[in-house]
This record gives C-alpha cells, sequence and structure tokens, in this order.
C-alpha cells in the first residue's frame, strides 16, 4: 500500500473512531422508552453538533423502533414511539474534517431473548463476512453479497435488504449518477472490489449486515468499515 492509501486510511479509521465514541453518547445519554424516532433523531444532530463537532451528515440520519426497522433506507415511514421493550438502530453519516464515516448500531431495550439474540448475532455474522472477503479481497460486490446472504441464514435469519455496502471516502466519495450496482455490495455487480477509484486510489468500502426477523416483524443493522 503507497503512502498516500496508508494516509486516506488513517483518515477513515480516524472519523470511524470519532462516530464510534458518538455512538457511545448516544447509547448511554439518548436512547430510552418514551420518546419518538423524530425527537431521537433531532437530539442526535444536536449531540453531534455540541459535543462532536459535526457539520454535515453525507446521508440522511436514520432511527428505527420496531416495525420500521424492517423498512429499507429509502422509505421514511410514519414516525413511531420507542416503547419500553423495543429494538432500535441508529444508522449515521457523519463527515469529519472532509472524510466520511458511515456506522450503525442497534440497542435492545427491556430484557427480551430474542431480540436481544438478533441484536447480538449481528458482530458475528458481520466478523464472518468480512474474514470470507480478507480470503479473497479481489471478489465481487455480488459475490460478497451473496456471502453476506449466506452468513444470515446460517445465524438463522435473513438477510433483509438489496445492499450489503457501499463505497465510502473523502466527501463526497464517487459516486454514479442513477447506478445502484457498480459501486455497491449487491447483485449484478461483477466488478473486483479491489478495482481501483477513478482518481487511481484505493477503494474503501462499507460492510453492512441487515438481519430480518420476519416472523416476529423486526430486524437489526450493523455497519463499520470493511476494507480498514
Amino acid at each position: 500500500m503507497s503512502v498516500a492509501d496508508q494516509e486516506r486510511a488513517a483518515y477513515l479509521l480516524d472519523a470511524q473512531n470519532k462516530a464510534l465514541s458518538l455512538f457511545e453518547e448516544i447509547e448511554q445519554k439518548l436512547i430510552r422508552p418514551g420518546i419518538s424516532e423524530k425527537t431521537l433523531s433531532d437530539e442526535i444532530y444536536k449531540l453531534g453538533q455540541e459535543r462532536h463537532g459535526i457539520r454535515t451528515h453525507w446521508h440522511k440520519r436514520v432511527v428505527r423502533s420496531g416495525p420500521n426497522t424492517l423498512r429499507p433506507f429509502e422509505d421514511n415511514p410514519p414516525d413511531r414511539v420507542i416503547e419500553e421493550d423495543d429494538i432500535l438502530y441508529v444508522d449515521l453519516g457523519p463527515v469529519f474534517e472532509a472524510w466520511e464515516a458511515d456506522f450503525g448500531r442497534t440497542y435492545v431495550l427491556g430484557n427480551d431473548p430474542q431480540k436481544q439474540r438478533l441484536r447480538d448475532s449481528l458482530e458475528p455474522v458481520w466478523n464472518a463476512v468480512k474474514s470470507r472477503f480478507q480470503e479473497k479481497p479481489d471478489m465481487t460486490g455480488e459475490q460478497l453479497y451473496d456471502i453476506a446472504c449466506e452468513e444470515a441464514r446460517k445465524a438463522g435469519w435473513e438477510h433483509g435488504a438489496w445492499l450489503a455496502g457501499h463505497l465510502v471516502g473523502q466527501f463526497p466519495h464517487e459516486r454514479i449518477p442513477r447506478d445502484k450496482t457498480a459501486l455497491y455490495i449487491t447483485k449484478g455487480n461483477d466488478q473486483s472490489m479491489a478495482t481501483p477509484g477513478k482518481d487511481g486510489n484505493k477503494r474503501h468500502w462499507i460492510l453492512e449486515v441487515h438481519l430480518h426477523d420476519t416472523a416476529n416483524k423486526r430486524a437489526a443493522f450493523y455497519e463499520q468499515l470493511l476494507t480498514v
């Protein structure tokens, strides 16, 4: 890896570490029953500004609870009040000093063992997918998507999204207008994930795990950097 690529990776990892710090504070101070998803989202935005210096999010803030966790990112479901015995996830794309983070975590309120099992499946599945990617880092986006689906099924769930990740980088990262395949970990992406970006630099990827428990109308979500 070149010096420039090492520097880019370091910037992305630093952005992720700052996002992790934000999420730790969200869990400790903000997540609670009795408030709406929108209220929590607004409180997260304020916390990010006041305590973490965040001025820009490169994608919309997503707070989903209960059955809303099953809805895809692109949807905007009706606002919902978080309940005493609930499951919810937070998905944020904060920008730190021109470098993007993309980070998602799932939280369980109460002691429901099935909700806890769903949440606790996320990190092992994510790690299993990453391990298989590292064995063949030049695999295609479609191949890694299929692996994500397979590992979700092994854990007893379904991968409930059309993608399992995407590019991330310096804000704004590389995009192809109206193309939801080439720069995503998804069906139809037959390009090697090791293909350099149009600027000639090493591309970096976010890996997403979407575990759906459709029988019980809930889902869980986990994402972070794959290639750093």
